[in-house]
C-alpha cells in the first residue's frame, strides 16, 4: 500500500501545541504529514516546530509566488487523502460554514474533495453559542467529521465545560476510522434514519470531591454506545454526549466527553435540537456542595470529613419538559431500579415528561449493571412491551428500529 497522505489545517488557539504530538503518532503509524498553518496558530507554534516534526515545509501564505508554483492550493487540496482541521477555532469554522477562502487554509478546504475531520477548540461559552451550533449543524450536514469538543478546564482562569479539542490519541483513532471509507461523506437516503438527528447521552458522570476523589455510579455506558452505533448505522447524524467510560467511539457519531452532570446538561442543550433524544446516561442524583480544591488528608490532625451533598440539574426532565422547538418529538429515558422495576418506571415517565422509559433490573443478582446483556421492558402511554434476555447491541438495533417507525409514523419523511 502506498503511504497514506495527511494535510493537517493548524488553526489559532492555544491547543495548537498539541498538534506536534498528533504528527508525530501519525508518522510513527507511516503517514505523510503536510501542514498548513494559519497567521493566528504561529502566534502559539512556530512553522520551525512544526516543520522540524513533520520532516516537511510548513505552508502559510495564499499568495506566495514560490509555494503556488511548486504546489498550488488546488493540488494541495487535492493530493491528500483525509485533512485535518486542529484546532478548529470559533472563527475558522465560521468561515468553513460560510464558504470563505482568503487565507491558504480556507482556500484548501473550500478547493478540496476528499474528506474533513474537524476537531473544535474553544471556550466553553463560545461553543454553546447559537452561532457556533448553528455553524457545526451546517457543517455536519455538508459532510464534515467531527472529533471533540471535551469537557474540561479551559485556557482562561475558571473556565471549564465543553471546548477543550480532543486528544491527540482522540483524533488519530478518528482518522484511522475515516481511512479508505468512500462513502463517509453521504448517506444513503433509503436509511430510515437519513436526515435526522439522534441525541444519545451515555455512561456515568463524576461528581468531585477533591482532586483525586469523586462521586461516581457502576455504568459502564455500552448500551448508550451500542444505541449510537445503531443509530448511525440507520442513517442518522448522532451526537452522543458521554461521561467518563473508556469506551471506543463509533464510527461516524460526534461524540462530547463531559465529567460532571453539570457540564452533561449544559452539552445536551447545546446540542439541541434534535429528532430524538434518547438518555441512557446513569447520571449522579447529587454531588459535593463546596468540592475541595485541595486532596483531603487523612492523618490524625484532620477529622474524618462530612459531605454536604447537593441535588444535581435534572437532564431527563430538563429536555422532556422543555418548550416546543427545544423538546425532541421522541424523547426516550432509561430507568435501572433494584425493586419495584415497572412501578417506578411509569412514574418516572410522568415525572420526567418522557415519551418512552427503557427499564431494566439491576439488582446485583443479575448481574446486569455494567454487563454485556440487557433485558428491558418498554414502558410508554400505550403500555408496557417486555423484551427477553438479549445482547446490548441487539437491544440497541431493536430499539432504534422502534424509533425509527416512530418517527415515520408520527413525524412524516426525513
Amino acid at each position: 500500500m502506498r503511504e497514506r497522505r495527511l494535510l493537517l489545517i493548524i488553526g489559532g488557539g492555544i491547543a495548537a501545541y498539541k498538534c506536534l504530538e498528533l504528527i508525530r503518532r501519525a508518522r510513527e503509524r507511516g503517514f505523510s504529514v503536510r501542514t498548513v498553518m494559519t497567521k493566528a496558530a504561529q502566534a502559539f507554534v512556530t512553522p520551525l516546530s512544526v516543520s522540524a516534526i513533520s520532516n516537511e515545509r510548513v505552508l502559510t501564505e495564499l499568495f506566495d509566488v514560490d509555494e503556488e508554483r511548486e504546489i498550488g492550493h488546488i493540488r494541495l487540496s487535492r493530493e491528500a487523502d483525509l485533512i485535518v482541521v486542529a484546532p478548529a477555532t470559533a472563527d475558522l469554522m465560521a468561515k468553513m460554514a460560510g464558504g470563505h477562502a482568503d487565507d491558504l487554509a480556507t482556500a484548501v478546504l473550500l478547493a478540496t474533495d476528499k474528506p474533513v475531520l474537524i476537531a473544535p477548540a474553544m471556550n466553553p461559552r463560545m461553543w454553546q453559542h447559537a452561532a457556533t451550533q448553528r455553524n457545526a449543524a451546517t457543517l455536519e450536514a455538508d459532510g464534515i467529521h467531527f472529533i471533540g469538543p471535551n469537557a474540561g478546564e479551559m485556557a482562561e482562569r475558571n473556565e471549564a465545560g465543553p471546548g477543550r479539542m480532543a486528544e491527540p490519541h482522540e483524533i488519530l483513532a478518528a482518522i484511522e476510522r475515516l481511512w479508505g471509507d468512500e462513502i463517509a461523506n453521504h448517506i444513503g437516503a433509503t436509511q430510515p434514519l437519513a436526515g435526522r438527528h439522534v441525541l444519545i447521552t451515555a455512561g456515568p458522570t463524576h461528581e468531585p470531591i477533591d482532586p483525586v476523589r469523586y462521586i461516581a455510579n457502576r455504568s459502564s455506558g455500552k448500551q448508550g454506545y451500542a444505541l449510537a452505533a445503531a443509530a448511525r448505522a440507520l442513517g442518522a447524524r448522532v451526537t452522543l454526549i458521554s461521561g467518563p467510560t473508556g469506551l471506543p467511539i463509533p464510527h461516524g457519531v460526534f461524540v462530547s466527553h463531559v465529567e460532571s452532570a453539570r457540564e452533561m446538561l449544559a452539552t445536551v442543550e447545546a446540542a439541541l435540537p434534535a429528532d430524538v433524544g434518547i438518555f441512557t446516561a446513569a447520571v449522579a442524583d447529587w454531588r459535593v456542595a463546596d468540592a475541595s480544591n485541595q486532596k483531603i488528608k487523612k492523618d490524625a490532625k484532620h477529622a474524618t470529613p462530612t459531605l454536604s451533598l447537593v441535588e444535581n440539574p435534572d437532564i431527563l426532565k430538563t429536555v422532556g419538559q422543555a418548550k416546543a422547538g427545544r423538546r425532541p418529538p421522541l424523547v426516550v429515558g432509561f430507568a435501572a431500579e433494584t425493586d419495584n422495576v415497572l412501578e417506578n418506571a411509569k412514574k418516572k415517565r410522568k415525572s420526567k415528561g418522557a415519551d418512552w422509559i427503557v427499564a431494566n433490573d439491576v439488582s446485583p443478582a443479575t448481574g446486569i449493571m455494567g454487563g454485556d446483556r440487557n433485558a428491558v421492558h418498554i414502558v410508554s402511554a400505550e403500555g408496557v412491551e417486555s423484551w427477553p434476555d438479549m445482547d446490548k447491541g441487539d437491544v440497541a438495533r431493536q430499539l432504534m428500529d422502534r424509533v425509527a417507525a416512530w418517527l415515520a409514523e408520527n413525524t412524516g419523511e426525513a
